[in-house]
Formats: C-alpha cells, sequence, structure tokens
C-alpha cells in the first residue's frame, strides 16, 4: 500500500461508517430481495452515496424494522416512506425520527430505503421500481408479521413528501398476491390497510380513485405548495366514501418533519394528531 493509499484510508472508513448509521440507527435491516431487486441484482453490492443525512445511489432497496417496547406491542405496522424528490432519501427526519416516535407509542415500524426514478442517470420508473418497492414492503411485512407480533390486517403507510406519492401509488395501485408465486412473499397482498400522508406530492394519485382505496390522515400547512393535493384528495375520498381526516395548518411551509425544529406550536405538537387518529380509525377501530 503506498503513501496515497494509507491517507484514503481514513476517509473511506468515516463514509462506510456514515452510510452505515444513515442506514441503520439501531433498527434492524430487512432486505426487499436478498439476492437483489429483480432485474437489477448485479447493483445489489453498488455503493449508496451519503451526504448531510441523505442518501442517494440506492439500488439495494432495504427496510429497517424498529420495534416497540415488548410490553406496548399493539399489533399494528407501518411503513414508512421518507420523502427527498426521488432524488435522494431524508432517511432521519422522514424515516428514522417517525419511526422511533411511532414505535415507543407501540407501533411496529419500518423505514422503507427505495429507489430514487429522478436521481439523474438512473434506469428506475416511479411506476415500475419505485411501486414494486412499495408493494413489495408491504408484503414482506405481512410475510414477517407473526415474527413482529404484527395483524396482518393492520399494516399501513407512511409517507412525507415523494414519501407520500410513493404511499400514493402504492394504496391506488392493484395489489393482489399471486397464489401461484415462487417466492411465498409475492403470494401476499400489497394493499396498504390505511395511509398517512404528510405534506405529499402530486404523484402517484389517478384521476378516478380505486373503491377499495385505505382509510387516510394527510397533514400539511397552508403556505405549501401542494396544499392543493390533500384538498382534492379530500374530494375524492368523499366522492368513494373513504373516511379521512385532515389537517391543514395555518403556516410550516414544507419539510418540517416531525415538528421539532419549528418554532410554531401546532407544527411542534402535530405527531400527536397521528398518534389519535391511529388510536381511534387503527387501533381501536372507535365507531362513528
Amino acid at each position: 500500500m503506498n503513501f496515497s493509499q494509507i491517507l484514503a484510508l481514513p476517509v473511506v472508513l468515516c463514509f462506510l461508517s456514515s452510510a452505515q448509521q444513515v442506514t441503520a440507527q439501531d433498527g434492524e435491516i430487512i432486505p426487499l430481495w436478498p439476492d437483489g431487486a429483480p432485474g437489477f441484482e448485479d447493483r445489489k453490492n453498488d455503493a449508496e452515496v451519503v451526504e448531510k443525512g441523505s442518501v442517494t445511489n440506492v439500488h439495494y432497496p432495504t427496510l429497517t424494522a424498529f420495534r416497540p417496547p415488548e410490553d406496548q406491542v399493539n399489533g399494528v405496522a407501518i411503513v414508512i416512506a421518507p420523502g427527498g424528490g426521488l432524488r435522494k432519501l431524508g432517511m432521519k427526519g422522514g424515516g428514522f425520527d417517525p419511526a422511533k416516535f411511532l414505535a415507543s407509542h407501540g407501533y411496529t415500524t419500518f423505514v422503507l430505503k427505495y429507489r430514487l426514478s429522478r436521481q439523474p442517470g438512473v434506469a428506475y420508473k416511479f411506476e415500475e421500481h419505485v411501486l414494486q418497492d412499495g408493494q413489495r414492503a408491504i408484503r414482506m411485512v405481512r410475510h414477517r408479521a407473526k415474527e413482529f407480533g404484527i395483524d396482518p390486517d393492520k399494516v399501513g403507510m407512511l409517507g412525507f413528501s415523494a414519501g407520500g406519492e410513493v404511499v400514493s401509488i402504492t394504496c391506488y395501485k392493484p395489489g393482489a398476491g399471486d397464489p401461484d408465486a415462487a417466492d411465498p412473499v409475492d403470494r401476499l397482498g400489497a394493499k396498504p390497510n390505511f395511509q398517512m400522508l404528510v405534506y405529499p406530492g402530486p404523484v402517484g394519485i389517478p384521476s378516478k380513485l380505486p373503491a377499495d382505496t385505505p382509510p387516510a390522515f394527510m397533514l400539511i400547512a397552508a403556505d405549501d405548495n401542494h396544499t392543493s393535493v390533500l384538498l382534492n384528495l379530500a374530494q375524492r375520498f368523499r366522492e368513494i366514501n373513504v373516511d379521512y381526516e385532515a389537517h391543514i395548518y395555518a403556516r410550516g411551509g414544507h419539510g418540517f418533519g416531525m415538528g421539532t425544529r419549528s418554532k410554531r406550536l401546532s407544527i411542534q405538537k402535530w405527531p400527536q394528531r397521528m398518534v389519535d387518529w391511529l388510536h381511534d380509525e387503527v387501533l381501536n377501530e372507535i365507531p362513528k
């Protein structure tokens, strides 16, 4: 090893340490496909790029599982899709932070690291490969439901910004399993039982919602450019008689995550509204 290689070694080690920290955060990593994504198995070992807490160059999609305390497990699972404009993944603020928060309330959470269809130079398509990752995530959670103490009929999704688009396309596309599939995971249904959208983008929403659209929790600030997405969805939910709850805050902008960086009390406390909705509509299914 020459002198220049020795100098470069600490940099490489720091990069790997950073990547492991951002993509694990003390959770249990579960590959969606152990051998690599279908058709892209040869990219399984391509290095991801971590910069300022965001991840790009994702070719090996995974879930990172966070278990609640054993005495608080409530049987409900939530797959979380971070935002980042489908160009990067904000794994902490839109992934690990909400995952740990919800786990502290008894929910078993899974942060989805999905492929990025808008990252320059990649071959991935939103309605093909990103959808494939979202559906496989739901199927994988149901496949491992017994192991995690999960009710397979109470598996939902939470998405922030572009992650909301991942939730939308997963919820609104057909998701029946293939009973003859060689892979037992693919025999299971991929339609979430509920959806939670936090300042979602408009992609992934069809002109007509399917009749089996799951109930929704939605939240955004009025000064967000995507406020019309929630307003339009609310009208469409009413048209097909789907239950929903929507919160539109006066201000807060876009990308406030779990609200910890905001000076506005309403934004700081919004996660409690999500927990309340989950309690009423998913966990206990309190009658109207």
